[in-house]
């Protein structure tokens, strides 16, 4: 994961506005007649729409069904002050502002509030949700009237390596503003859920047919095609929470056995990671593609480090490397034991000896895996499911503010 380069920005304190809860008329919030829904729902967001397609990008495109959504990224550092507005889909835009470099702090913030504040006016957007994945995005945009606030705090951002000092207070201002908020899992929620009066669990979802597709043998692509089997692939961030060690020992223990690593390296010196000859980093995929690679793989691996980073995580590649029919192997992670380790979904391994014998396991078929309870589990926790949900929250919180 990767933080925006405002989000580590010393801002002075003096123009740090404090945030206002009370709806007023204004060119950016009309007023709305009941029972009539926001037009639009504008998202802020520390990563990349064209970053790993994640959970961001599975809820933006199925909210693009209810609403106009703009998805406003971190800037972009350049020679001019504009805006760059990209349509995805028919209702779906995605917004990168572009900063002029050598500006002070000051201008930093209030170039970016000018850029939402035009974007505003010139795509004529009246009434509207604001949607946060970011609470450093307070820092230009606390002077916006929307109709709702909702904060979806997907991550513990400030355990994350290179997390701004602001980000503790700045996510205490959001709480305090959003009327509704959800968390990515369910260790994140209790960690949450004394902190905010309206508070819901939304852990990963899964988009089931698309890695379905990796039951029937797919065509191996290209820069897999000539590693040897077994297979023992990751996909994902390969950032301070992957357990560099663990993978390195068990990799040294096993020579005959092939670690496919899929997925962008973020914040870690490339040198610092595994260097054994069975050890293939096949760097960032499509989302399309991952199917393909998942179909050629043996045995599915979580090998998250136990650290402050992953302490509330909820691995949305837990549900995708079920769904594609792979037997999956992971570290202790809270999330992971609680709804897919208990059932016995997953193989849950502790030190680098637990790890290699669960894969061991796997692999020789010593281990039976209740595919139809696993179906099961997965048709009930679809992304199409959890964005219905979270609109059901939407609208109710939005029926409440009128009959205020």
């Amino acid at each position: 994961m990767k933080f925006p380069d405002y989000a580590g920005a010393a801002l002075a304190d003096d123009i740090v506005k404090n945030v206002d809860n009370i709806r007023q008329p204004s060119f950016l919030a009309p007023q709305q007649s009941e029972n009539e829904q926001p037009q639009a729902l504008i998202c802020f967001s520390h990563l990349r729409w064209n970053f790993v397609y994640q959970r961001p990008q599975h809820l933006m495109t199925r909210a693009s069904q209810n609403y106009r959504v703009y998805y406003i990224e971190e800037p972009i550092w350049g020679n001019e002050l504009r805006v760059s507005v990209c349509q995805q889909s028919e209702n779906l835009n995605i917004v990168v502002p572009h900063l002029p470099h050598g500006i002070s702090h000051e201008r930093f913030i209030q170039y970016q509030r000018q850029l939402v504040d035009e974007l505003i006016e010139r795509e004529k957007i009246t009434d509207y949700v604001a949607w946060y994945y970011t609470p450093m995005a307070l820092l230009f945009t606390d002077h916006l009237k929307p109709a709702l606030t909702v904060y979806d705090c997907m991550d513990e951002l400030s355990a994350f390596w290179g997390a701004p000092r602001e980000l503790i207070n700045k996510e205490k201002e959001l709480m305090a503003q959003a009327a509704v908020m959800f968390t990515g899992g369910y260790s994140l929620y209790e960690a949450k859920r004394d902190r905010h009066k309206s508070v819901f669990a939304f852990p990963s979802s899964i988009d089931y047919d698309h890695f379905a597709a990796a039951r029937a043998k797919l065509p191996d692509p290209d820069d897999q095609r000539t590693i040897n089997q077994p297979r023992i692939g990751f996909s994902g961030v390969i950032d301070e929470r992957f357990d560099r060690e663990l993978i390195a020992e068990v990799a040294r223990r096993r020579p005959d056995w092939q670690f496919v690593m899929v997925g962008p390296e973020v914040k870690i010196d490339p040198a610092s990671l595994p260097q054994e000859p069975n050890v293939h980093y096949l760097g960032m995929k499509d989302y399309k593609q991952l199917p393909a690679y998942f179909s050629n793989w043996d045995v599915a691996i979580l090998p998250f480090a136990l650290n402050e980073s992953t302490r509330f995580i909820s691995p949305t590649k837990t549900p995708e490397y079920l769904s594609a029919g792979l037997p999956v192997v992971s570290t202790p992670i809270r999330d992971v034991i609680r709804t897919y380790g208990a059932p016995d979904f997953v193989q849950i391994a502790d030190s680098a000896d637990a790890f290699e014998q669960a894969i061991e396991r796997v692999l020789s078929y010593q281990h039976t895996t209740n595919w139809e309870a696993i179906d099961s589990l997965l048709a009930e926790n679809s992304w199409d499911c959890t964005w219905a949900e979270m609109n059901k929250h939407l609208m109710a919180h939005i029926r409440i503010a009128f009959e205020q």
